[in-house]
């Protein structure tokens, strides 16, 4: 798992910089900071991520492929473009039925 920044000051073409990888999930950092995260991801076919309950507001965007994203046990089915806001202590993973690529922010900020 690579969780190095992008480049800064350079033009990038997010669904390039991440690749899928047989039976894994990668993901690859954007911008990683104290008041909130943006990492790209790339889930193939048959994988997930854990389920997991964060104490912040996530937006994740689908940017390849079609993602099932559950969120308190409802299913939603997201395809390329769509994308989803997971409330702040809510339940949720993210399931490749094929294989998906997304960007998550999470905002860490104006929860105090």
């Amino acid at each position: 798992m690579d969780n190095t920044e992008v480049e800064k000051a350079k033009a990038h073409i997010i669904v390039e910089i991440i690749e899928y990888l047989p039976n894994s999930v990668v993901r690859k950092s954007i911008l990683k900071k104290t008041t909130g995260n943006i990492s790209v991801v790339s889930i193939d076919t048959g994988e997930a991520l854990t389920e997991k309950i964060l104490p912040f507001d996530t937006f994740v965007q689908i940017i390849d492929g079609k993602a099932e994203i559950i969120i308190d046990g409802i299913s939603n089915l997201l395809n390329t473009g769509q994308s989803i806001v997971i409330p702040a202590h809510a339940s949720n993973t993210a399931k490749a039925n094929e294989r998906f690529k997304m960007i998550s922010t999470t905002i860490k900020s104006g929860y105090e």
